[in-house]
């Protein structure tokens, strides 16, 4: 069984203007600049504050509707921390959505 089925974990948000986190049960602001906090999944691990290029990938990601989710067995898989590894892994996320997507 998956390790989230054992327990009721919080998400994890996420504001990307002020490089933080948070853990909620619910989606809300963040409680210093009152913008909308992003849903970035169970698994995911914030990289420090000052590591600017990772927060401005997340911010990618996130706007491409990647995040950190998964049943909790495997991880949520590879997910770029540098802004060169970023074109090359959207356009193969891109690549598999697309050849995944029923036809008809």
């Amino acid at each position: 069984m998956c390790r989230f089925g054992f327990t009721q974990y919080k998400d994890h948000y996420a504001c990307f203007r002020c490089r933080k986190t948070f853990r909620y049960h619910q989606a809300t602001t963040c409680p210093q600049c009152r913008r909308p906090l992003a849903a970035m999944g169970l698994n995911f691990r914030a990289p420090k504050q000052r590591a600017k290029e990772q927060w401005q990938v997340l911010e990618i990601l996130y706007q491409h509707d990647i995040n950190f989710s998964s049943c909790g067995c495997n991880g949520p898989g590879y997910r770029p921390t540098r802004m060169r590894d970023l074109p090359a892994f959207l356009a193969q996320a891109q690549a598999s959505l697309t050849q995944n997507r029923p036809k008809g």
